[in-house]
């Protein structure tokens, strides 16, 4: 595979930083643009963070690069690379608007945030589950009048925690499904030291999470129709999520009913053996196994487990049948992992191993 140079929009934030990490020494994309706000542009990278947030110190080699500003150079960032990837702070809209800019300079955008996955041309993707949505590419750059600038997105990070797990099932026939997340602070930027209202406490709240539980599922499972993705109408999805004292990982409780219930040992089979086109293609930042079962009473747990696979296998626990539904499990994910930066590096992976970037 070529070398790609890559550029990170959006890398003073906690999802940037974690794709600086990914990226260090990834075998093949070569991070060669830093950008952020205007607020940050010009100054070295070291010097435009607020704070560092990861436990490894920022890489030498982007300590000193340049920070550029995501709009005002945008046209010398298209320029200077074959792709970005884009986990920026702003405002649906103006993301929405920043991303269309980069696809129409032909500048590919590898997406984190939430701007376009309701666009039905765009492809929201698990590399493990829907890897042919990539095929609605084609339609969206006839949309855009581009040739090699598109926008690809990856799903919110709280389904990377029981979709991934539902998925295998649905041969079984997936009738309904009731999902309560429990969610890492991270997933809101935030630090112990930033979010001190999360100490001994639990916030039963997160806007617009229940939603995108609810809804994103179904575009995954969905259909390619006249060049966009129509999404499936089943399975019924009821979601509750929650803001727990957990660093990382969201954890998932999940119940399901079936159209033919399988016994629980067909549904541990279904999950031990699930192997996508990544495992197949053998990209690099995928994990050898996709999802990992504990036999164990008391796993998965978020401290434990979320670095299975470097953070990008999705574990499963505790199944069993259920009064109201036919089965009840955990889930669990690393949610900036799997659920965010590894899921868009992965995703990326993907896209040049098919040649679309």
């Amino acid at each position: 595979m070529k070398k790609f140079n890559v550029g990170v929009i959006g890398a003073t934030g906690m999802v940037g930083q974690r794709f600086l990490l990914l990226l260090n020494n990834h075998p093949w994309f070569n991070v060669t643009c830093l950008a952020a706000s205007a607020a940050s542009s010009g100054k070295k990278y070291k010097d435009a963070l607020r704070r560092w947030h990861m436990s490894e110190p920022i890489p030498d080699k982007f300590a000193d690069m340049t920070v550029m500003d995501a709009k005002a150079d945008m046209a010398k960032i298209a320029k200077a690379v074959d792709f970005c990837f884009c986990a920026i702070n702003m405002n649906k809209d103006e993301i929405r608007e920043l991303e269309y800019a980069y696809a129409k300079l032909e500048c590919p955008i590898v997406s984190n945030n939430s701007a376009h996955r309701e666009t039905p041309d765009v492809p929201m993707i698990i590399p493990e589950i829907n890897p042919g949505h990539l095929e609605v590419i084609a339609s969206q750059k006839k949309r855009l009048g581009t040739k090699r600038g598109f926008i690809a997105v990856k799903s919110n990070c709280s389904l990377q925690s029981y979709v991934p797990l539902l998925h295998p099932l649905k041969k079984f026939g997936i009738k309904s499904a009731a999902v309560t997340t429990y969610q890492a602070i991270s997933g809101a930027g935030k630090t112990f030291e930033t979010m001190p209202e999360i100490t001994d406490n639990i916030i039963p709240y997160i806007g617009g999470e229940e939603q995108k539980s609810e809804t994103e599922p179904l575009k995954i499972w969905g259909k390619i129709v006249d060049g966009k993705i129509a999404p499936s109408t089943s399975p019924v999805i009821s979601a509750q999520c929650l803001r727990v004292p957990v660093s990382d990982g969201h954890t998932a409780a999940c119940f399901v009913s079936f159209e033919t219930k399988p016994t629980k040992d067909e549904i541990i089979e279904a999950w031990k053996n699930y192997e996508g086109e990544p495992q197949k293609l053998f990209l690099p930042s995928a994990p050898r196994q996709f999802i990992k079962y504990f036999d164990e009473d008391d796993r998965p747990q978020a401290r434990l487990d979320r670095n299975v696979g470097l953070g990008m296998t999705v574990c499963a626990g505790r199944l069993r049948e259920d009064s109201l539904f036919d089965y009840k499990f955990i889930g669990l994910s690393h949610n900036t992992l799997r659920g965010a930066a590894g899921g868009a590096v992965l995703l990326a992976e993907l896209l040049a191993s098919k040649g679309y970037i």
